[in-house]
């Protein structure tokens, strides 16, 4: 449970929601988080008899997806009820959560396509399928991303994954990098990818690419540090063809449509990683009243008292970041710089907090015996994850 609950003005629906999330969190995402992390080979974490299908199966009966895609409900609802499910089934696995909530991203580009095939193929309740956004190149993380930067109109920087047209289809060959997460287990991509090179990244397009078309070919999946239960891997193209009908979003409005869900990406990280930080929180706190030194539990000693209390103030403060940047998101037009200052600040406090929580477990924090080092591996991930902290502070910046 959380340590104090603030959260003030939550409708019956709300709590009822975020008790279930935290349930399914604490009795499902965590156990299954330790067990597919422990896995030597991330093939293992996707195999057919994985746990992990479990997990989608406990998911979708749930229904806890549909929130994300309701079209219908109040923005503002909406945005404060995506807050608690977010944070509540980070606190139990980061990697699982980012993985489930990724399996319906393809629903509002597919809406957005207007393509009645692909929606009864897609996005029937009835047949759930998953989805993954393929942007990140090898060659280009940074470069795909930064919009705001001279590079991005650059055409002498040449993408990894380009579509031409063809007729009455597109054609796309080449490569999106390790990092796609969803990439080897997803039935459909939302590919980014660049459409009119003469425009560098700027003349990009969304197409929605089956992945069980001739000339798609996914490798085995990425062996990483944290966040292990999430899939990512590469996703090759060869010739592969789709119908026009398949676009999204053409090159005329490609920067906005990407500055946009950078925006919606950025906000969302912000809420899962105010769960990992209050994970490793909480943790810390419990050992620090088990642990005995010196005669005493080490909560009663000053300095880990002191520590904790700074502990506590920065995910408070980072909460406090990532839920007002949701409340304002949900009725204003896309604001980059909030949405980034929260992304960064959540993802270096769930970091920060738990390599302090390592400092206070002591030799005990480096050993896979206590959840106190996963969490540590998994925050890691997050500062370089849907663009590093970094290269989003420069983009930011350009829109202060």
């Amino acid at each position: 449970m959380a340590l104090v609950d603030i959260d003030i003005g939550l409708t019956d629906e709300e709590r009822s929601v975020r008790d279930t999330c935290h349930k399914f969190a604490e009795e499902v995402l965590r156990p299954a988080g330790k067990a597919l992390d422990c896995l030597e080979d991330p093939a293992h974490v996707i195999a057919r008899d994985s746990i992990l299908w479990d997990v989608f199966k406990q998911h979708r009966a749930l229904g806890l997806g549909s929130f994300f895609t309701n079209t219908a409900m109040d923005p503002v609802a909406k945005a404060r009820m995506m807050c608690v499910v977010n944070e509540e089934l980070s606190w139990g696995d980061v990697g699982l959560t980012i993985s489930l909530g990724l399996s319906e991203f393809h629903h509002p580009w597919i809406e957005q396509s207007g393509n009645a095939e692909l929606r009864e193929r897609f996005c029937s309740p009835d047949r759930p399928t998953i989805g993954c956004w393929a942007i990140t190149e090898p060659d280009h993380g940074s470069d795909s991303l930064s919009f705001t930067e001279p590079s991005f109109r650059d055409p002498k920087v040449r993408a990894n994954c380009i579509a031409r047209k063809d007729g009455d289809d597109y054609v796309i060959n080449g490569q999106k990098a390790a990092w796609v997460s969803n990439g080897t287990i997803a039935d459909i991509a939302v590919v980014f990818c660049t459409l009119d090179p003469g425009q560098g990244f700027n003349g990009g397009a969304v197409i929605l690419v089956p992945l069980d078309l001739p000339g798609v070919f996914r490798p085995k999946p990425l062996d990483k540090i944290g966040q292990r239960a999430l899939n990512q891997g590469e996703i090759f193209f060869n010739e592969v063809r789709v119908p026009t009908s398949y676009l999204s979003v053409g090159p005329d409005v490609y920067a906005v449509a990407l500055e946009t869900m950078l925006c919606l990406g950025n906000a969302g990280m912000s809420q899962l990683f105010i769960g990992v930080a209050r994970a490793a929180l909480e943790h810390a706190v419990a050992y620090a009243k088990e642990r005995v030194q010196g005669g005493v539990p080490i909560f009663e000693h000053q300095n880990v008292k002191a520590r904790l209390f700074k502990m506590f103030m920065k995910v408070e403060a980072a909460r406090a970041l990532a839920r007002s940047t949701a409340l304002y998101l949900a009725v204003n037009p896309p604001s980059i710089q909030h949405a980034i200052a929260a992304k960064v600040l959540s993802t270096n406090t769930a970091f920060e907090v738990a390599s302090e929580a390592v400092q206070i477990f002591g030799g005990n924090g480096l050993s896979r015996e206590y959840p106190i080092e996963k969490i540590f591996r998994d925050a890691r991930a997050a500062l370089v994850e849907d663009g590093c902290n970094e290269l989003l502070g420069l983009i930011a910046g350009a829109r202060l």
